[in-house]
């Protein structure tokens, strides 16, 4: 959280800069300049303008009032891009949605990030050199990424050569941007680490996501306890054959209980049953550590 108070008071900073009438920043050789560009500035909702070249002219109202909420919540996870017009006069380059939801809130001020007319070999290097400090978390990471990609208009491969890493490396980084914003949030705030949410992404639903995200913070799992928990909810409940033997063998009491012992436990679960009625569990376990995670579930030790 101390880390989130000090970007905003950074970017309060920043803001004061461009209120400056009498050193107002007009191209990439102005006083403070290479302090604004690349950097996340607070900005009076007021003083931004949107881009009367913008393609998309219909927003979806819902899907307006669903991310309004979720700002509301969590704050805005990604800030808008804006180019610098004239004093304290900004306009939209990305990030309309965002705008737009943000004064459905009501809020005041957005983060934002500025260009100046013609910086656009400015804006790629701050960026590029953002990228190589050792502070950012994988999110931040991943965000300077995808403004590349967006605003310098390169593919991910002439990416790679401009900050020295494995193509792989970088389509790991912006895979992140897929999970749900609570889980991202969770990934800037330390909660969790760039191995755990690489692990959820591979879950395609964000309740589902949000569901594991919640039981590996409260547990305090490993990586490997999350793919695990994944990998269990990604295997089919049942193929063919066993579809048929599960409504043929397995007794009623069995399968209506079934769904929610899988659900509490998180993992795979057989049954075997005889024409007796009696009959096994079988609980399979992938480590020590996921041993002592069913373990607990069960014995409350």
């Amino acid at each position: 959280m101390a880390k989130a108070t000090k970007k905003q008071a950074l970017g309060r900073g920043l803001s004061a800069l461009l209120k400056d009438p009498d050193n107002d920043i007009q191209s990439v050789s102005d006083k403070n300049a290479d302090k604004v560009i690349g950097s996340v500035v607070e900005l009076d909702v007021n003083s931004i303008e949107v881009n009367p070249f913008q393609p998309r002219s219909n927003f979806n109202d819902e899907a307006l009032e669903e991310l309004a909420s979720s700002i509301r919540e969590l704050g805005i996870i990604q800030p808008i891009t804006v180019r610098k017009l004239d004093f304290n006069k900004f306009q939209l380059v990305s990030g309309e949605r965002r705008f737009r939801a943000s004064k459905l809130v009501g809020l005041e001020t957005i983060p934002a990030y500025i260009r100046i007319a013609n910086d656009q070999e400015s804006l790629e290097m701050a960026l590029v050199e953002n990228i190589q400090r050792q502070d950012l978390d994988p999110i931040e990471i991943a965000l300077s990424y995808q403004r590349l990609i967006d605003e310098i208009e390169i593919t991910q491969e002439k990416l790679s050569d401009r900050v020295g890493k494995k193509r792989s490396t970088i389509t790991n980084y912006l895979r992140l941007l897929k999970l749900d914003p609570i889980i991202q949030t969770g990934m800037r705030d330390g909660f969790i680490s760039m191995g755990h949410g690489r692990a959820l992404i591979n879950i395609e639903r964000k309740k589902d996501q949000i569901a594991i995200y919640e039981k590996v913070v409260s547990e305090g799992l490993s990586v490997r306890a999350t793919e695990q928990l994944v990998k269990a909810r990604k295997e089919p409940e049942s193929t063919g054959s066993a579809k048929k033997k599960s409504s043929q063998d397995i007794p009623e009491f069995v399968s209506k209980s079934l769904d929610s012992i899988k659900e509490r436990l998180a993992t795979k679960v057989d049954i075997t049953t005889s024409k007796n009625g009696k009959g096994k569990i079988v609980i399979p376990f992938h480590s020590e550590e996921d041993f002592k995670r069913i373990k607990k579930l069960l014995t409350g030790e």
